[in-house]
């Protein structure tokens, strides 16, 4: 179910609206953490991802996020992004807001997320510094396990 703002952009969790094409070229090319990332994984990720478009009032996407989840007691909110032409508008803030009330009937232990320097954007809808990241562990070095 869309949620709008006045401003005429909505967000949706419709798989079928999010273009993968366009979410591929943002990631693949804009975003640090995803440079290079293939169209196939782009692909795969979202198919077994809760994706959330941004769409301005003409209906063109505009942001989007995924969240991987069991929808029992964790999910990590990732490939958040927002194209350069609307960022400014607070559509980052409200995204993530998006995310935290569409998971809230989960009754979710953990919700995380990893963020450079959007630090704010999250802190805004909730979210805080890890209180222990000594506890945090990695296998892999972020783009495969060999």
């Amino acid at each position: 179910m869309p949620i709008r703002r006045e401003d005429g952009y909505e967000i949706a969790t419709d798989p079928s609206r999010i273009d993968l094409a366009l979410v591929h070229h943002w990631l693949s090319t804009d975003a640090f953490w995803a440079l290079g990332r293939s169209r196939e994984t782009v692909e795969q990720a979202a198919r077994a991802s809760v994706n959330f478009g941004i769409y301005d009032s003409a209906g063109a996407q505009v942001a989007y996020a995924r969240v991987v989840t069991d929808q029992a007691t964790f999910a990590w909110l990732c490939d958040v992004y927002v194209a350069p032409p609307h960022r400014g508008k607070g559509l980052g803030t409200w995204l993530a807001a998006a995310v935290r009330d569409h998971l809230a009937p989960y009754n979710l232990k953990r919700v995380l997320l990893s963020t450079l320097d959007a630090h704010d954007v999250y802190a805004k809808v909730g979210f805080v510094p890890f209180p222990d990241p000594g506890n945090l562990m990695i296998l892999g070095s972020g783009t495969s396990i060999t």
